[in-house]
């Protein structure tokens, strides 16, 4: 038996020598020059090769989605690659289909430039531009989540439709000696086109929230770009259920605001989560709402409260509370489900809603990762 183990030990510390090596030589010997990069064959582009291709076109200001970072783990990075990309690497194909790979679908935050290479992407991504902002409110929210207001400088003005996202750049700080890009949904009023708010919640040594709650303070410029993203109202007047949790409320509030702005008149029922007592905000804001549209009902739900936590409202996971207050309804086939949060939170949600008879091509949903 201890044969077999130092056998497993010096196997996998070879394979973790070669893993390193090969790193080692992409990143220091491997000299791929020069490359270009044809782009719908009506933009050329000439890079330094060996980096990814995700990376290469940011620097070059035409932004891909990534609400990763270009860590290949949200999988919404996608170009078509017609030359020159390589075979399909086993990171990708977790996000991608059969068709997808059949029609040279690939992760760009995967793909490295070795040579010259030809892509397509949608139009649209090539408007996607980038902003200068200044950060001028920072208001807690909860003791892990806060609220960022960006004043947009350089453009001025912003057009997105509820629902969308941008991509907020981190700078380098101490602690991190690289910039990054993260994905916050807006949640702010779109006819005020002069600033975005994102909710942040902290993520425990995670690059982007650790620079937003330990050193961006108010004054300071940041960047952004945007935006992206089709989580949005359907144009059907079908009754809706939202579930969110956490940060998850963002897209939301902008969603408020414009069926206030519109005069929209569907019927929500909108379910918010948390853990414990502490983790809930914006329930006056959400109470207000509540007055201001005829058909909104909102409904708060804590899974745990403390012992020292007073908390009369429902308890539970928020699923749970959706088939709780929902179960008057035979059949949530007529209905429209709107999902945003952890993607543990969402499958569960999704589950729960095709149980109660409501059709996949009525669930939306924004998974944070």
């Amino acid at each position: 038996m201890l044969t077999v183990i130092i056998a497993v030990l010096v196997i996998s510390s070879v394979a973790a020598a070669l893993a390193l090596l090969l790193v080692v030589a992409e990143r220091y010997i491997a000299n791929y020059g020069q490359c270009t990069i044809d782009i719908n064959g009506q933009k050329e582009l000439t890079v330094k090769g060996g980096q990814p291709l995700l990376g290469a076109l940011t620097e070059e200001k035409i932004f891909i989605p990534s609400a990763c970072g270009g860590r290949g783990t949200c999988g919404y990075c996608k170009v078509k690659a017609i030359e020159g990309a390589g075979p399909v690497l086993p990171t990708e194909t977790p996000f991608l289909t059969a068709e997808e790979i059949d029609s040279d679908v690939r992760l760009s935050c995967q793909v490295k430039i070795r040579n010259d290479i030809r892509i397509e992407i949608p139009e649209e991504l090539l408007a996607i531009r980038e902003y200068e902002c200044v950060c001028s409110d920072i208001v807690d929210l909860t003791y892990d989540t806060k609220r960022f207001r960006l004043e947009l400088q350089d453009p001025p003005t912003m057009d997105f439709v509820p629902g969308q996202y941008v991509q907020f750049l981190c700078p380098r700080y101490k602690g991190s000696g690289e910039e990054v890009y993260r994905a916050y949904s807006v949640a702010s009023d779109p006819q005020d086109k002069k600033m975005i708010d994102l909710i942040i919640r902290l993520v425990p040594n995670g690059i982007c929230t650790t620079y937003c709650f330990d050193y961006l303070q108010a004054g300071d410029t940041v960047k952004v770009n945007g935006p992206y993203g089709e989580f949005r109202l359907s144009d059907s007047d079908a009754a809706m259920v939202w579930i969110a949790g956490a940060s998850g409320m963002a897209p939301f509030v902008s969603i408020l605001h414009q069926m206030q702005n519109e005069g929209i008149k569907r019927r929500v029922t909108f379910f918010f989560g948390g853990n414990q007592v502490r983790d809930m905000f914006g329930m006056d804001r959400m109470k207000q709402f509540e007055k201001e549209l005829d058909n909104f009902t909102f409904v708060p739900v804590v899974a745990a409260p403390a012992d020292d936590e007073e908390w009369s409202g429902q308890k539970g996971l928020v699923t749970q509370a959706v088939q709780r207050e929902m179960s008057d309804l035979s059949d949530l086939g007529d209905h429209e489900g709107y999902l945003c949060g952890s993607p543990g939170m969402i499958d569960a949600a999704v589950k729960v809603l095709q149980s109660m008879g409501m059709p996949d091509q009525r669930i939306f949903f924004d998974k944070f990762e």
